[in-house]
């Protein structure tokens, strides 16, 4: 896992009357404990992927109290787990990253949304948007439309969030509708306080199990049902929800008088996303409308369910506003337009800004937030508050930001992300440069995951992208077409989630010639190291021991399949070779093994500092370049990449060009020499072993090694 939570979820046994201090994912935790949960599913992604992680370190409490959770193979699965809650008064919960894992789970939303739920039904998406992401910007308030699911987007503070999650619950059961709860990258890591309730043994679990089935034909999503499903969205289930909103008042409005008795600027407001509150309250208060409390002299109605929409709110709080500013992020305007049409139809001539002041598209930043604020305020004019002085603010970030530029000399260099130091899948690519040299560059189908890395220097390899598991699929149009073999590389998680079904079977049913790569590092490891099938240390509850990659594509029909060492790059390159030029027709899959770094490391390191606290021998392995021997083209950098392979200034003052040089980050892994050694480059690296608590033996070869260089390289 990425970290563990074992001490954090002490904080999930709080009781009523206890204060929970914490991060935003826990309080999530806790708030569905306090619910009255039956059963949580889900699939890691950013930004909620350590919610798996936390309630896999929670399982102690959880089996306490008879809820059942998994951690599902994929989006798709974790949704599907939610009908559970069609049939019976079961509370269930599923979380994944959105939007990308809610298009995973489309099939089973859509029929989930139409049959309609009895047991409250929430749905925590991570909307993965903005300058954070890592992935395509796109919102989740379509699906929600689309499929009329009600989208609950819950002001950033720990109070909020939490009973945003209780009463998404309330609003599925009151409604027979499931609900998303979006939590934004900055919300889900948000720390705060709250009080606590007791939490809630759910009235059906594994420990009070259900006796008899449930059957109602109106539930299945066949005709006639679904005529009547879709009626009953609209004549009962809306209606109803709309009604639960308003009485429970989850939305806020905040334009009565302050704090202190004064009034706000009472002929403008602002209406914002939830989600989006904070990054308001900070753009006011630099333009001296807010306090350091969030008290803000602008009326705000803050939507923390943003679909669907309370008319009667809205033309409420706007009924005597000359202006009002919708706050939106993202595109389409959806917010915005459904706005103007509830305002016209209210007869009210409110003018509405939002994507005027706004951008279009794009994260709204604390900068992009504040130049649109003063923007919106130059145009409104509030009565009581001088407007012009407002642009003062983002002007003067303006200044300092020319200042910097003028300071630095130059733009700030752009840091894309890349692989770890001592990445497994590095060494492939490294090999797949090599092998470039000889047969030519082909197509080469990427897959989401580390490896996708790949597609920026020093590598440039990977032509596609289309989801995760999908490279093979992707690549089913192009090999045929190519003039020469091309290739899919493929995480493991990629594998077990989608690619062994979309992408192995139709490859191997429809007799295609490409070449799969598949990076077996042994966990989901982009989000955080996460267990998977064929994961090579695995929890208790997880004890697939029998689940190789190996066994499931030799049971797909797989003929032609080789599993190479990573790190050995020689061997790499000679199998991608061979598979390049094999006169095998038909899918041929690199089985590419080393497990991930990072985990690695996390279960080294505490091992080896045991050890040098008892005084035990330790080795450690380290890489170096002999700066005499460099000649200085850098090829070696240009092949591998590693960010622990750098330059340094030469010490001898007749050489002007710098050397390569390994730093203090190197973990080992041997990728340096191995390049140098299969690109036939120059003999420059050198392996070191650094022996702490060295023994009798190691004290006398030390020694004799010292003596026999003394000789023939004297002072």
């Amino acid at each position: 896992m990425e970290r563990s939570f074992k001490e954090e979820i002490k904080l999930l046994r709080l009781k009523q009357g206890d204060t929970f201090h914490g991060e935003g994912i826990l309080a999530v935790t806790k708030a569905l404990l306090q619910s009255g949960v039956s059963y949580v599913g889900g699939y890691q992604g950013a930004p909620v992927s350590h919610l798996i992680d936390v309630l896999a370190d929670a399982r102690e409490l959880m089996d306490e109290m008879g809820i059942h959770f998994e951690a599902n193979a994929s989006e798709a699965g974790a949704a599907a787990m939610l009908g559970a809650s069609i049939n019976y008064p079961i509370r269930g919960a599923a979380t994944w990253k959105s939007t990308v894992g809610t298009n995973v789970a489309s099939d089973a939303l859509a029929n989930l949304a139409s049959s309609g739920v009895m047991g409250g039904t929430v749905i925590i998406i991570g909307e993965d948007y903005g300058e954070g992401s890592s992935i395509m910007q796109e919102r989740s308030h379509a699906f929600a439309m689309k499929s009329q699911m009600w989208l609950l987007d819950p002001r950033p503070e720990l109070p909020t969030i939490v009973r945003m999650v209780e009463k998404g619950f309330e609003l599925s059961e009151a409604s027979s509708t499931p609900v998303f709860v979006e939590l934004r990258i900055r919300a889900c890591h948000v720390h705060g306080s709250f009080e606590c309730k007791d939490n809630r043994a759910p009235a059906i679990s594994r420990n009070t199990p259900l006796t008899e089935p449930s059957f109602d034909y109106g539930r299945i999503v066949l005709p006639p049902s679904s005529y009547a499903q879709e009626k009953q969205k609209i004549e009962s289930r809306w209606p109803a929800a709309v009604e639960f909103i308003r009485r429970e008042k989850l939305n806020e409005t905040h334009d009565g008088p302050l704090a202190d008795g004064s009034a706000r600027l009472a002929d403008i407001g602002i209406i914002t996303q939830g989600g989006l509150t904070n990054a308001v309250i900070r753009a006011l208060q630099q333009l001296g409308l807010a306090d350091a409390f969030g008290e803000s002299k602008v009326p705000l109605y803050v939507m923390n369910v943003t679909y669907p929409l309370i008319p009667e709110e809205i033309t409420a709080f706007c009924a005597g506003k000359r202006a009002v500013l919708m706050v939106e992020e993202g595109q389409p305007a959806f917010i915005e337009d459904a706005l103007h049409a509830v305002l016209r139809r209210a007869d009210l001539q409110t003018r509405v800004h939002g994507k005027d002041v706004l951008p279009l598209a794009g994260e709204y930043t604390g900068e992009v937030m504040l130049t649109g604020m003063a923007k919106f305020l130059a145009a409104a004019a509030p009565a009581g508050f001088d407007a012009q002085a407002a642009q003062a603010a983002p002007a003067a970030i303006a200044t300092a930001k020319a200042r910097a530029l003028e300071l630095l000399g130059g733009p700030v260099p752009n840091r894309p992300p890349g692989f770890c130091v001592g990445c497994p899948e590095r060494p492939v690519f490294s090999a797949m440069k090599l092998m470039e040299r000889e047969v030519g560059a082909t197509h080469v189908s990427s897959d989401i995951g580390c490896h996708l890395f790949s597609s920026l220097p020093p590598f440039n390899i990977g032509n596609t992208v289309l989801g995760y598991g999908l490279g093979l699929a992707s690549n089913s149009a192009i090999n045929p077409l190519f003039a020469k073999r091309t290739v899919t590389v493929m995480g493991d998680g990629g594998f077990w989630h989608n690619g062994l079904s979309s992408g192995v079977s139709n490859a191997v049913f429809n007799n295609d010639d490409g070449i799969l790569v598949i990076m077996k590092n042994g966990y989901s490891s982009a989000t955080g190291t996460q267990e998977l099938p064929s994961s090579p240390h695995q929890s208790q509850e997880h004890r697939a021991t029998d689940m190789g990659i190996e066994k499931a594509l030799t049971g797909m029909g797989v003929k032609w399949m080789k599993t190479v060492y990573n790190y050995n790059v020689a061997e790499t390159l000679t199998t991608l070779r061979e598979a390049m030029t094999t006169r095998y027709n038909g899918l041929k899959v690199i089985i590419a093994e080393a497990e991930c770094m990072l985990e690695q490391q996390r279960r080294k390191k505490p091992v080896d500092a045991a050890k040098l606290k008892a005084g035990e021998r330790v080795v450690r392995v380290r890489y170096g370049v002999d700066e005499d021997t460099c000649t200085g083209d850098h090829s070696c950098i240009r092949l591998s990449g590693c960010p622990s392979l750098t330059i340094k200034d030469s010490s001898d003052p007749l050489r002007v060009d710098p050397v390569a040089h390994v730093n203090n980050n190197c973990v080992g892994c041997g990728l340096c020499g191995e390049v140098a050694h299969a690109a036939v480059l120059c003999p420059s690296f050198f392996r070191a072993e650094i022996v702490q608590n060295p023994g009798w033996w190691d004290r006398v070869k030390a020694r004799l090694r010292g003596a026999v260089i003394g000789v023939f390289q004297p002072a």
